[in-house]
């Protein structure tokens, strides 16, 4: 029960990591709110779990400043899981403006103003975690911008992490390998086609395997609570050896 009587808020949390972390904060006994743009997912999170769940895009200002004078019934939050992003890919002959921008307005702008909005309603000594990627370090063809992203995530996560430590507010970035989870449905991709890059990713994982976005919450909740009281700036990779030989 590391998070019993504390405010924990994830954002994106009504599938895959997001929704698992926001299942276990509560089940070591957090209040959890969640934010997300699929109405369905948040009623659905809402009635199962009891999460206050509210619609908000992370790259509307106003949406999160909604989002935070809802959670503020809640109390001050103790930890902040900055989740919400999308993944698109392309050839970079085939990446138009829209996808770019798309790619940027959620994963960079909506995560740093998701910490931004957040500070008046954040405790002191609070712990926020930003969700990276493995490609932050890795180059795959068609994924240029998203990695781009997530190298921006993990510079983030160092330079909020010196803004705040005058608050004793820890800010930590998890980077998760292939995970298996709802993202890659959304793809549009033929299930033959997506079966061929699972495959091929697989042969290039150690571990041979795939995570679980289960896996990925768990490293999350360490880098959240006091377990991890003396580490900030820094990044947990969690991705079957990947990124690392």
């Amino acid at each position: 029960m590391r998070y019993e009587n504390k405010v924990a808020v994830v954002t994106g949390g009504t599938s895959g990591i997001g929704l698992s972390t926001a299942q276990m904060l509560a089940s070591e006994g957090a209040r959890v709110a969640i934010c997300g743009r699929d109405e369905a997912a948040l009623a659905a999170a809402r009635k199962d779990f009891g999460f206050l769940s509210i619609r908000a895009d992370v790259s509307k200002l106003a949406d999160l400043e909604h989002f935070y004078q809802e959670v503020s019934a809640l109390g001050k939050i103790d930890f902040l899981f900055a989740n919400a992003g999308i993944y698109k890919a392309a050839p970079l002959a085939d990446t138009t403006e829209q996808m770019f921008d798309e790619l940027i307005a959620i994963n960079i702008k909506g995560l740093f103003f998701t910490v931004q909005k957040a500070l008046p309603y954040l405790n002191e000594g609070a712990a926020i975690v930003l969700n990276s990627s493995v490609l932050n370090q890795k180059a795959w063809p068609g994924n240029s911008i998203y990695a781009a992203t997530k190298a921006a995530v993990r510079s983030l996560a160092r330079g909020l992490a010196a803004d705040l430590t005058d608050r004793n507010i820890r800010v930590n970035a998890v980077s998760p390998g292939p995970t298996f989870t709802p993202i890659f449905g959304r793809l549009g991709l033929p299930e033959q086609e997506l079966k061929g890059i699972a495959e091929q990713i697989l042969s290039g994982i150690p571990m041979k395997r795939f995570g679980t976005s289960e896996e990925i919450a768990k490293a999350v909740l360490f880098l959240g609570c006091a377990d991890s009281s003396f580490v900030t700036g820094t990044e947990l990779v969690v991705d079957g050896g990947l990124g690392q030989f």
